[in-house]
C-alpha cells in the first residue's frame, strides 16, 4: 500500500462499517466502488479501511493504480514482484492475451488461502477494467472513482463533502494547537469557512495549512475575506480560469480559492516548480527524478529543496513512503491539485523550457534500462513508466530527434519483455509514423521502428503482418547504412528467423548464409563497432545450427554451435546467460547424437551458470535439471532422472504454475520415468 493514512483522518464512520458489510459478505466476489468528486477524499477512505482491516485479508492486500494505467501491466508487475511468480505468455501452446496473463494471476494467486482485497485506485473508464477484475469468491474488489453509477453489478458507496460537524472537526485538527483556541473563539467563522469550501476535505488541508503557517495576530475572518477577495479577483483577471470554474462544483470552487490564496504566497522559484511537478503524470514520482530536472535548469539545488518543502507544507504535493527502499524520497500530486497547477504552467512564460527539461530526464531513464527486462529489473523502472507514457503521449516536441525512438522502444521493451505484447504493439505502432513524420522515410531510426514492430508482430505468431515490415527495414537499411553494416545483417536474421517459424527452410538458409557471409567480411575489414559484429556473427551460426539441428543435419550445425559458443564467451563471458544457453544447445545436440558423456557435461556447465547467476528458482535453472534428467533417463539412471524431475516439476509449478506448457511437460517426462522404473 503506497499510503500510510492520515493522522487527521475525520468522521465517515458509516461509510467505513458500510465498506465492511459490502466487502466482507460471505461466498461470493464483492465489488464496490467509493464514488465522488475530486478531493472528497475516495483514496483516503479506501487507505483507512485497508489500514484498519488488515487483519481480515490474510490473502493480502493488492493496491492497483487505475487512473488511466495499463492495468493488465500493473496485475502482472505485483504479481511477479511481490509473489515472485513468473507469469506465462503461452499456455498450452497459445499465446496468451493481457487479459488471459491477468486471470492466471488470480488463478495463482499468493498466499492460496483467506480473503484478499484488491483496490483499484482512481478508475476512469469501467470498459478498460471489466475484464481484469478477479472472479474467485476469495476477492474483494474495492474501487474508488470519479464516476457515477458504474455498473449495476457493483454495489456503489456514494461519498459526499463532510457535514458541517465534521469539518469543523477536520479543520481544528488541520491548523494545530497554534490556532485551536482560535477556531473555538471564532466558530461562527469557522463554521463559514467550512461552508465556503464546501465542507470538502482537499480545501479544509490546504486552508488549514495555510492557516498553520500564519502568525496569532490572524484571525478566521480575515481568512475568509481572502478567499472572497480571490474569488472576485479571480472572475476579473484569468479567463482561462474562468472556463475551469464551469467544470467544478462549488466544493471545488472553494478548493480553487485555497489553491489560489496558497499559490501566492509561494516564492517565485516555488512556483516555477510547482509548474514543472504538473507536468509529472498523477503518480508517485521520485525525488531524484525532480533534481535531475531541475539540474538540467541550472536551478540552485538548495532552493529547490526549500520549494519542495513549502509545496509539502501547503498541501499542493504529498509525500509518499517508499515501500521498495530503492529511493529516500517519493512524491505524489493530488490530481485535482495537478489540475490547477497544469494551467499555471501552460501560462508560464518559462513553459517551453520546462518541457524539454522534464521530457529529457525521462528519456535519460530509458538509457538506463535493463536488458533483458527481468522480474527484479522490473521494480527499478516500473514507478517512471506513467511519466515516460506521459513524455511519449503529450510531449513528444519536447524530445530531440535522436532520442525519439529511445523513449517509444523503451516503453515497447518494458511490456514485450514481461510478455505483455498488446501493450507493447500500442507503443510500437505509435511509434511507425511519428519517426516518420519527424524524421523521414530515408532515417536509420524509421528501419529500426519497422523492425520494432515486425519483431513484435513475429513473437505473436502474425507472421503475414511482420514479413512486409521486416523486408521494408532490411531494404531501407540496405540502402541508407550500406550491405556492410551490422543492422543490416540484423535485418537479414530477422526474415530468415520469420522463414524458419514458417517452415520455409531454403529461404531461411540463404538468408542466414547471407548474414553470416556479411558478418565476416565486415570483421575482416575491422568495423569499428567491432563487438556488435562479433556478437552478430555469433548470433548468425547460432541460427544456422539450429535450422540445421531442426532438419537432423548434425554433422553442419556441430561446428556451427561451437563456434557461436566460443564467440559468446568471447564478447559476453563464460557467466553470461547466453553462454549456458548456447552450452544447453550444444549438449542438445551431443544428445541425439548419443554421445551422452559429452552432453552430460555440457548441460552440468550450462545448470552451474545457471544455478549461479540466474538462481534455483528461474525457468531456466528448470530447463537445464529437466535436460539432464532426460540424458539420465535414457542411460537408465532412472533414480538420478526422478530427482532432477521433480526438481525440475517443483520449480516450473512453483514459478511458472500447474497450466503452463513446461511445467506440463515435466511432468509428463516425470510420469513416463516412473512407468518405466516400474515396468523394470
Amino acid at each position: 500500500m503506497p499510503y500510510t493514512g492520515s493522522a487527521n483522518f475525520v468522521g465517515r464512520e458509516y461509510e467505513l462499517s458500510l465498506l465492511k458489510k459490502k466487502l466482507q459478505k460471505p461466498g461470493t466476489v464483492a465489488i464496490s466502488a467509493v464514488a465522488g468528486m475530486g478531493g472528497v477524499g475516495k483514496t483516503e477512505l479506501a487507505t483507512q479501511y485497508a489500514r484498519q482491516h488488515e487483519a481480515d485479508y490474510p490473502g493480502g492486500i493488492c493496491w492497483l493504480n487505475a487512473r488511466d494505467s495499463n492495468l493488465a501491466a500493473e496485475i502482472v508487475q505485483f504479481t511477479q514482484l511481490y509473489m515472485n511468480l513468473k507469469v506465462p505468455q503461452v499456455l498450452q501452446g497459445r499465446q496468451l492475451s493481457p487479459e488471459q496473463q491477468v486471470e492466471w494471476c488470480w488463478q495463482n494467486w499468493r498466499p492460496t488461502e483467506g480473503l484478499v482485497l484488491v483496490v483499484l485506485d482512481g478508475i476512469t473508464n469501467l470498459n478498460n477494467c471489466q475484464q481484469l477484475i478477479p472472479k474467485g469468491n476469495r476477492f474483494r474488489v474495492l474501487m474508488t472513482t470519479r464516476l457515477r453509477n458504474l455498473d449495476t453489478n457493483i454495489e456503489e458507496i456514494s461519498l459526499d463533502v463532510l457535514s458541517p460537524e465534521e469539518a469543523l472537526q477536520l479543520l481544528t485538527k488541520l491548523v494545530g494547537e497554534k490556532w485551536e483556541k482560535r477556531v473555538q473563539k471564532e466558530e461562527e467563522t469557522a463554521k463559514q469557512l467550512c461552508e465556503w469550501l464546501g465542507y470538502l476535505p482537499l480545501g479544509l488541508e490546504l486552508v488549514g495549512g495555510y492557516l498553520a503557517k500564519k502568525l496569532h495576530h490572524w484571525t478566521l475572518a480575515k481568512m475568509l475575506q481572502r478567499l472572497k477577495q480571490q474569488r472576485l479577483q479571480d472572475e476579473a483577471i484569468n479567463r482561462h480560469k474562468q472556463q475551469l470554474q464551469k467544470t467544478f462544483s462549488t466544493a471545488q470552487l472553494g478548493v480553487l480559492d485555497a489553491f489560489e490564496l496558497s499559490w501566492l504566497e509561494l516564492d517565485p522559484t516555488t512556483q516555477v516548480v510547482g509548474e514543472l511537478l504538473s507536468l509529472f503524470a498523477p503518480d508517485i514520482f521520485a525525488w531524484e527524478w525532480v533534481d535531475s530536472a531541475t539540474s538540467r535548469l541550472n536551478w540552485d539545488a538548495t532552493e529547490v529543496e526549500t520549494a519542495v518543502k513549502q509545496l509539502y507544507e501547503r498541501h499542493l504535493i504529498q509525500w509518499v513512503e517508499d515501500k521498495s527502499g530503492d529511493r529516500d524520497d517519493c512524491y505524489k500530486i493530488h490530481p485535482l491539485i495537478r489540475e490547477f497547477l497544469k494551467v499555471k504552467q501552460a501560462a508560464s512564460e518559462q513553459a517551453d523550457e520546462l518541457k524539454r527539461a522534464f521530457a529529457e530526464t525521462m528519456v535519460a531513464i530509458t538509457q538506463k534500462f535493463p536488458e533483458p527486462i527481468t522480474q527484479q529489473s522490473i521494480n527499478s523502472v516500473k514507478d517512471a513508466i506513467p511519466h515516460l507514457a506521459e513524455v511519449a503521449k503529450t510531449l513528444t516536441d519536447a524530445v530531440s530527434d535522436k532520442n525519439l525512438i529511445l523513449l517509444f522502444v523503451s516503453l515497447g521493451k518494458f511490456y514485450k519483455g514481461q510478455g505483455l505484447y498488446a501493450s507493447a504493439q500500442e507503443w510500437y505502432e505509435q511509434c511507425v509514423p511519428l519517426i516518420e513524420s519527424r524524421l523521414g522515410k530515408q532515417d536509420p531510426d524509421f528501419a529500426t521502428s519497422l523492425n520494432n514492430l515486425a519483431n513484435l508482430y513475429s513473437l505473436q505468431g502474425r507472421y503475414n503482418k511482420a514479413e512486409p515490415l521486416y523486408q521494408q527495414a532490411l531494404a531501407l537499411r540496405g540502402r541508407v547504412l550500406g550491405e556492410e553494416h551490422p543492422d543490416f545483417a540484423t535485418s537479414l536474421n530477422n526474415l530468415a528467423n520469420l522463414y524458419f517459424f514458417q517452415g520455409r527452410y531454403e529461404e531461411a538458409e540463404a538468408l542466414y548464409k547471407q548474414a553470416l557471409e556479411l558478418t565476416g567480411r565486415v570483421l575482416e575489414g575491422e568495423h569499428p563497432d567491432f563487438v556488435t559484429s562479433l556478437n552478430n556473427l555469433a548470433t548468425s551460426l547460432n541460427n544456422l545450427a539450429n535450422l540445421y539441428f531442426f532438419q537432423e543435419r548434425y554433422d553442419k550445425a556441430e561446428p556451427l554451435y561451437n563456434q557461436a559458443l566460443e564467440l559468446t564467451g568471447m564478447v559476453l563471458g563464460e557467466k553470461h546467460p547466453d553462454f549456458a544457453t548456447s552450452l544447453n544447445s550444444l549438449a542438445n545436440l551431443y544428445f541425439f547424437q548419443r554421445r551422452y558423456d559429452e552432453a552430460e557435461l555440457r548441460y552440468n556447465e550450462a545448470l552451474e551458470i545457471r544455478k549461479r547467476v540466474l538462481g534455483k528458482e528461474h525457468p531456466d535453472f528448470a530447463t537445464s535439471l529437466s535436460s539432464l534428467a532426460k540424458l539420465y533417463e535414457s542411460q537408465e539412471r532412472y533414480d538420478e532422472a526422478e530427482l532432477l524431475y521433480n526438481q525440475a516439476l517443483e520449480i516450473t509449478t512453483s514459478v511458472l504454475g500447474k497450466e503452463h506448457h513446461m511445467t506440463v511437460t515435466v511432468d509428463k517426462s516425470l510420469e513416463s520415468l516412473r512407468n518405466k522404473k516400474s515396468k523394470s
